[in-house]
């Protein structure tokens, strides 16, 4: 995932802000910094990845702050929740769509977007008399260097 430019992330988190002011929440410290750290992952970072950068950032916040707060961001559509089939959940900021490759051995996760993509959907979409709106496409396999290795001996969900 790349890393948002800054003046999205800081657009995001105003709007978070107003969303908080506007259902008269609190808007706290620890709040805004949970928001800043999705906003400026450049990745898909985890609860237990989110606590670490937030307490290496000198910002303590508690597991059940930090879990209201992402709670708080999905439901104000800032922040999509994504699991990628590890157990739990992943999170980044909601900005342009994308599509996911995802490595089922080493949990690599690689987005990517392109027009063939849409057209094809559309399309496919279009044959089915369907009204297509949006999508979300996760394509589960192998990267590079996992293909790379053992290729003599397949896991049971290589075959």
């Amino acid at each position: 995932m790349t890393r948002l430019p800054p003046d999205e992330a800081a657009s995001l988190l105003e709007r978070f802000r107003r969303h908080l002011r506007d259902r008269r929440l609190p808007v706290t410290r620890q709040r805004l910094a949970v928001a800043g750290a999705v906003f400026a992952a450049d990745d898909h970072p985890s609860v237990l990845e989110l606590s670490r950068r937030l307490l290496a950032g000198g910002d303590e916040v508690g597991t059940a702050t930090l879990y209201r707060t992402l709670q708080l961001l999905v439901e104000t559509g800032l922040v999509r929740e994504r699991d990628f089939g590890e157990g739990y959940a992943r999170y980044e900021p909601a900005a342009e769509g994308h599509d996911h490759l995802i490595c089922q051995r080493c949990g690599l996760v690689v987005e990517f977007s392109g027009d063939r993509v849409e057209r094809m959907l559309r399309v496919t979409a279009d044959e089915h008399h369907f009204l297509y709106r949006r999508h979300h496409l996760e394509v589960h396999g192998l990267c590079r260097t996992c293909r790379g290795r053992d290729l003599d001996t397949p896991t049971a969900g290589d075959r």
